[in-house]
């Protein structure tokens, strides 16, 4: 969403009308999941996707009518219609995809607020938010939309009747991260809304400011991260080393860690293979929710580490969740390639834990 949306901003800015393409629902191999964006603009200019080329033609020609007609539209594509075999879903994949001029994302609310600003404003302050829109139902309803904030302040312009329901059905998108779709009857019209999370970029914290290090907080940053570096070691942590890095944190690395706030969404990777600085990190990042946990060292530095964590006071289930050595094995040696199968491993890790049934770990590998 953040590349849309901020080529949305700089479109309309401009004065350039724009649309925004949303994928809200997928059967089969689609290869987007719901949530998926793109923008366009009316010269017909393109930021994010919504499948990862196969459709996008077909889309941005729909948006552009979109713009024309001021109306927003729900597309399909399946591979029993002859459009999705021209657009490219020869492999049993489906989607929809609902596209709608920008300027209906302008409306003001009695706050004084539009959905467009509550959108831009949420993601600047890296706070989860859920977006709201009508995407079948009665002509006059359909692209309405809204935002519902943290606090259950809902800003739109949806009907009452909708919004008191979504409130709770919102802080489940949030838990999840996962776009939904509810249906609703109202004045016996049937309405679905597409509930649409947009959550915090996803943290990465390298402990231990070396080389690969570097190179991993540029591969990361490429993969949308917020990428932070403990080292105490203010000689090496230096902006000028890592000028990518979001934050350098010049804290013994427990302390650094804790101050982080550690979460599900977090990745640590700790990297200075030097067990005062490792240790101190492991025991903080272990014991924390942090969703992955990986440390530079052979088999053999990890036996003698994990006897050492073990005699520190950590659980075998608390370190059973260390990836050791650090990186999906690629077969490479070099801190460019270290770096690389580090970053594979937290986003088949990520993959991997993420609520999708039947898309597991193994399947996703088999998939590509």
């Amino acid at each position: 969403m953040r590349e849309a949306l901020k080529a949305l901003q700089a479109w309309t800015q401009a004065g350039q009308p724009a649309a925004l393409a949303t994928v809200v629902r997928t059967w089969g191999s689609a290869p987007r999941r719901p949530g998926a964006k793109m923008a366009v603009s009316q010269a017909g200019e393109m930021a994010g996707s919504v499948s990862g080329g196969c459709v996008e033609a077909a889309v941005v020609e729909e948006a552009l009518r979109t713009l024309q007609s001021g109306a927003p539209k729900l597309l399909h594509f399946e591979v029993q219609d002859e459009a999705a075999w021209e657009v490219g879903l020869t492999c049993g994949g489906r989607l929809e995809v609902f596209v709608e001029p920008v300027a209906g994302l302008r409306q003001t609310a009695p706050s004084g607020r539009t959905v467009f600003d509550e959108l831009q404003s949420s993601l600047d302050q890296e706070q989860p938010v859920v977006r709201v829109v009508v995407v079948r139902g009665p002509e006059g309803m359909l692209g309405r939309s809204a935002v519902i904030l943290p606090d259950g302040r809902i800003i739109g312009e949806l009907e009452p009747a909708l919004t008191d329901g979504l409130r709770l059905e919102a802080q489940a998108a949030v838990k999840s991260g996962l776009a939904d779709r509810k249906m609703y009857s109202l004045q016996g019209d049937e309405v679905e809304v597409f509930l649409d999370p947009l959550m915090p970029p996803p943290t990465l914290v390298i402990v231990g400011a070396v080389h690969i290090a570097i190179v991993l907080t540029r591969l990361a940053k490429a993969l949308g991260f917020r990428v932070v570096i403990v080292d105490p070691r203010r000689s090496f942590n230096t902006p000028e080393r890592f000028p990518d890095a979001d934050a350098l944190v010049t804290l013994w690395p427990d302390d650094g860690l804790r101050g982080e706030g550690l979460s599900p969404s977090t990745a640590v990777a700790v990297l200075s293979h030097d067990p005062k600085l490792d240790d101190p990190a492991l025991l903080a990042a272990l014991q924390s929710p942090a969703g992955y946990v990986g440390a530079l060292g052979s088999r053999r530095t990890h036996a003698r580490r994990r006897s050492r964590l073990l005699e520190a006071g950590l659980k075998e289930a608390e370190l059973d969740r260390l990836h050791a050595p650090i990186g999906l094995d690629l077969g490479g040696d070099s801190p460019e390639e270290i770096a690389l199968s580090i970053l594979a491993e937290i986003v088949a890790t990520r993959a991997a834990q993420a609520p999708q049934p039947g898309r597991s770990l193994g399947e996703l590998r088999a998939q590509r």
